[in-house]
């Protein structure tokens, strides 16, 4: 499938492609723009949400014991809610992922696979 050994084995060298021009292509760029766009800002948002949870654990230490139900404190709560954000924001960046990114890499996939990107067709001007 993606690695295939038979191929290298029977004597014919596989092409390498120009990753430097995959990089620059337009779709790669949009690639990129739209996996920076959704992982910088949801990672910074954590890990705001995270931080302001230690910090009051360290230093809010009544506001962190209040009794929500018996013995379950907010900060147990708030502890607990840590888990079910890291779960929900793996969720959505699968789901993120599955409408936007695999595609478009997919896509720059089969044009790296069909010799869009071989460093020879840069060079002299044609395609395989």
């Amino acid at each position: 499938m993606g690695n295939d050994a038979s191929r290298d084995a029977a004597g014919t060298t596989a092409v390498q492609p120009d990753f430097q021009l995959v990089q620059a292509s337009p779709e790669f760029r949009q690639l990129r723009k739209h996996h920076r766009s959704f992982v910088f800002p949801v990672a910074g948002a954590f890990l705001l949400w995270y931080f302001l949870y230690v910090l009051l654990a360290d230093y809010a230490h009544d506001f962190m014991s209040i009794k929500v139900a018996g013995n379950i404190n907010l900060g147990l709560v708030l502890g607990l809610l840590q888990f079910v954000t890291t779960f929900g924001i793996t969720a959505w960046y699968v789901s993120h992922a599955n409408k936007k990114l695999d595609p478009a890499a997919e896509a720059i996939r089969n044009e790296i696979e069909h010799h869009d990107f071989d460093a020879d067709a840069a060079t002299d001007g044609s395609s395989r």
